[in-house]
């Protein structure tokens, strides 16, 4: 029966896409269809076959590998507060940061990790027939995160019209940076967080295609190199690498703020709805809203009240509160729920993105897409958090 929901809940998922289409006869069918069987094989490949298993667990022991050596560096500058049985958030998840950032900084600093971006992207772009740069720019946000490619897309973003940008700015809701894949994998089965990446590349453009079908001419479907700059000028590398660690470091400090900041007005709106009522909460409101979507991803009801409520916090918070609250209690969950809750939280879909977001267009396109991007604000939001039920719902088909 659970399974039958499951179903239905995809098919549900992508009904909403359709409702809330800004075109709905513009909609190409078949490269949705060709993108849903291309993530129904992913999903069944990743998390049902034998050799899909092994290479997720190789990547994720992979990552397991840096991080551990990314803990002598911690040991040498904390020495002591560095406690191997009882770490905290900040040694645990966020300072293997400030290796694994200028890891991959270097991999684009040396055309590796452009070359398998240009790849990726261009077989993406044959296999489900989206414009090329649409399809590049999510596999770019797989490793770059949104910010990032947002800064070196520039160029492209300002020969694009106003309709693709919007296009641009809904996909750039459902990423997340392999940099911090390891920071995710400390607190969340490793499996179902390196299943949900690939998974979200093609569910972005599944949702966008639904929400926002753009037409695109052979003349308009160019791309630009991954990190190619107005003058073509390539900085000095110990320069370049400098400043990938200070950016690192920037990194840590907005996401322990942003941490700490959230999970405080949390309990402080917590605090405040109990002098009504000690029952209500954030948590419980959000549960409320979104016990529906939980529910349809196959889960009995005492089950999806839980998953409701780790959904809307991860909306209004972010991904790393809810991974903080569940990372103690997450392996005595039932498998099911495990790769449902983990899939839906790996994104940026949250509300603190859409300001991020706004605010890199604002440095990079010009007045009209800028204004066109804030008329449909809703449309991010939707598109985002699409993305994260589609993706729960692939991935929970195969999971039981």
């Amino acid at each position: 029966m659970y399974l039958a929901i499951n179903i239905l809940g995809l098919l549900v998922f992508l009904g909403i896409g359709f409702l809330f289409s800004k075109d709905k006869k513009a909609i190409n069918w078949k490269a949705i269809a060709i993108m849903i069987v291309l993530n129904l094989v992913l999903a069944w490949f990743l998390t049902g076959s034998a050799a899909g298993r092994a290479g997720v667990k190789a990547a994720a022991d992979g990552f397991a590998w840096i991080v551990n050596i990314s803990a002598k560096g911690t040991v040498f500058a904390l020495g002591a507060w560095y406690n191997v049985k009882n770490l905290n958030f900040i040694s645990s998840a966020l300072m293997p940061i400030l290796m694994i950032v200028p890891l991959f900084d270097i991999l684009t600093y040396i055309g590796f990790l452009p070359w398998i971006i240009k790849w990726i992207g261009k077989g993406l772009s044959f296999i489900t027939g989206q414009p090329k740069f649409e399809s590049f720019f999510a596999v770019e946000m797989m490793f770059l995160g949104n910010t990032e490619v947002l800064a070196v897309s520039g160029m492209q973003i300002r020969k694009l019209t106003k309709a693709r940008n919007l296009t641009i700015a809904m996909m750039s809701m459902s990423c997340v940076t392999a940099s911090i894949l390891g920071a995710y994998i400390q607190m969340m089965p490793g499996q179902f967080i390196l299943t949900a990446v690939p998974i979200n590349i093609v569910n972005s453009l599944i949702a966008t295609s639904l929400l926002n079908p753009v037409t695109v001419t052979e003349a308009e479907d160019t791309i630009e190199k991954v990190g190619s700059s107005e003058d073509g000028k390539k900085e000095p590398f110990f320069s370049f690498l400098g400043d990938s660690i200070l950016g690192a470091g920037k990194l840590i400090l907005i996401i322990v703020a942003n941490v700490v900041a959230f999970v405080a007005l949390a309990a402080l709106i917590d605090a405040i709805l109990a002098l009504f009522w000690k029952q209500l909460s954030l948590e419980s409101i959000l549960g409320v809203i979104m016990f529906p979507f939980a529910w349809l991803l196959g889960l009995p009801v005492h089950q999806a009240w839980m998953l409701s409520q780790d959904m809307g916090m991860k909306l209004v918070t972010n991904e790393f509160v809810v991974m903080g609250e569940v990372t103690g209690k997450i392996a005595s969950y039932p498998h099911h729920l495990q790769a449902v809750l983990t899939t839906f939280v790996t994104s940026f879909a949250n509300f603190g993105t859409l300001g991020m977001i706004i605010g890199c267009f604002k440095g990079i396109a010009d007045k009209e897409t800028n204004d066109y991007i804030a008329q449909n604000i809703g449309y991010l939001l939707l598109s985002g958090i699409l993305v994260s039920l589609l993706s729960a719902a692939f991935v929970g088909l195969f999971v039981w």
